[in-house]
């Protein structure tokens, strides 16, 4: 099964009509041609199946011969991580997370963030990659970058937990998860949350957890810390 994303796709469609670059991947790279068949989804639950009538570099395009709207997941869980200093280890969590099961991600700057620009269009790219080579049908939110302050701000929706590395009563994650599946995860950067941050969050709501004894990377705790909750909600 090879999956595209299409975010144009509306369900009742009948025609699909390949953009440009898509078509020259199609034909010349894949060298598909009319009568094969291939997957589309938006991104947002539509999953169809397409006949392609017409294959070549500058135009694709093909018929619609099934649909099926996937329901959508139970489960929200939104990571808000810090991007990391070595940009390759970020983009390899969005990958792996977009892969086990994710809704939304934010990536957020502390403190102590060594990083403090990112590149959305190319961590966007990265999302949509792992969705299709995941075969899922939805695409995970990646909102912009923002400062931990900030995203502090609104009230929580769902539950929300702190990650962090400073001595203090804390429960492991998979203890403290329940029957709530809107679930917002913050996870600092590699110099840990601040005091100042901490005690911000909790201010605001959020729990205080553990992902273990070992002491984690940013990017390893949020695949951690993302495996753990899809775990418990797996049916």
């Amino acid at each position: 099964m090879q999956l595209f994303y299409a975010p144009d796709l509306i369900p009742g469609q009948s025609f699909y009509d390949f953009p440009q670059d898509e078509a020259k991947h199609l034909a010349r790279v894949l060298r598909k041609k009319e009568g094969d068949r291939i997957f589309l989804t938006n991104g947002q639950g539509i999953l169809a199946e397409l006949e392609i009538t017409l294959a070549s570099p500058k135009k694709c395009e093909g018929r619609i011969v099934s649909v099926v709207e996937k329901p959508k997941p139970q489960l929200h869980l939104h990571l808000a991580v810090a991007p990391t200093k070595m940009n390759d280890r970020y983009e390899w969590f969005l990958e792996k997370a977009t892969e086990i099961g994710i809704q939304e991600i934010t990536p957020i700057i502390c403190e102590r963030s060594e990083r403090k620009t990112i590149k959305h269009e190319r961590y966007q790219k990265i999302v949509v990659s792992a969705m299709k080579q995941s075969l899922q049908c939805y695409l995970p939110k990646l909102n912009p970058a923002m400062a931990l302050t900030d995203f502090l701000n609104p009230e929580i929706q769902g539950v929300g937990f702190i990650a962090h590395c400073e001595e203090q009563d804390k429960t492991h994650l998979k203890h403290q998860l329940d029957t709530e599946t809107q679930i917002t995860l913050l996870i600092g950067p590699e110099g840990d949350f601040s005091e100042k941050e901490i005690a911000k969050a909790l201010e605001k709501g959020y729990f205080p957890t553990s992902l273990g004894e070992n002491r984690l990377r940013t990017e390893t705790a949020a695949l951690y810390a993302c495996q753990t909750v899809n775990l418990h909600f797996e049916p």
